[in-house]
């Protein structure tokens, strides 16, 4: 399966995008963890974000197995409340304007050129506004949850999916398809 390519940058050379899998009901979540496990589409993220920085929440990154904190061959910028919190690994900051101001400072030699906006749901939310790209894992699966994916208004278009028509079937057997959002 080949993976969408996020396109659509801000400016000349920016790509600020949200990534995510989510059931048919919208969940992403269930106690801080994902209610289902996609080797599919762990190896999109992976193929997607690796070698460009990724910004999630604090949650997130406590949802993160040890071993893969921080997620390597990227820049983990992760956004905390609490202005004491440090991790190996991580650029702590307070907010999403902190977070792409770190990515500013990381410049291009850091793949800078695109950011990966990776949750939880809060962190999806306050993204909206100025992500440029969506990729979605659709998972055809109904589950319990207590995050959600955010809601793409208007102002955004699906530009591709695939499979072009239906469903994969992941080995596990779960059917999905990968879309991809962009803002008009």
């Amino acid at each position: 399966m080949t993976t969408p390519s996020p396109a659509h940058t801000i400016g000349p050379s920016r790509v600020i995008g949200m990534i995510w899998a989510q059931s048919l009901g919208g969940v992403i979540g269930k106690d801080n963890d994902m209610p289902w496990h996609l080797p599919e589409d762990l190896a999109h993220f992976k193929r997607v974000t690796m070698g460009h920085p990724v910004i999630m929440g604090r949650n997130t990154w406590d949802a993160l197995p040890e071993k893969w904190r921080p997620l390597p061959g990227r820049s983990n910028i992760v956004l905390t409340r609490t202005a004491s919190w440090r991790a190996d690994g991580a650029i702590a900051v307070p907010s999403l304007d902190a977070a792409l101001a770190a990515v500013d400072a990381l410049g291009e030699d850091a793949g800078a050129s695109e950011v990966w906006i990776i949750g939880g749901e809060k962190v999806f939310v306050g993204a909206v506004d100025v992500a440029t790209v969506a990729l979605v894992t659709e998972l055809d699966l109904t589950v319990d949850g207590d995050a959600f994916a955010p809601k793409l208004g208007d102002e955004w278009v699906r530009e591709a999916v695939e499979p072009a028509e239906g469903w994969a079937l992941s080995k596990v057997d779960i059917r999905y398809r990968i879309a991809r959002y962009r803002k008009r």
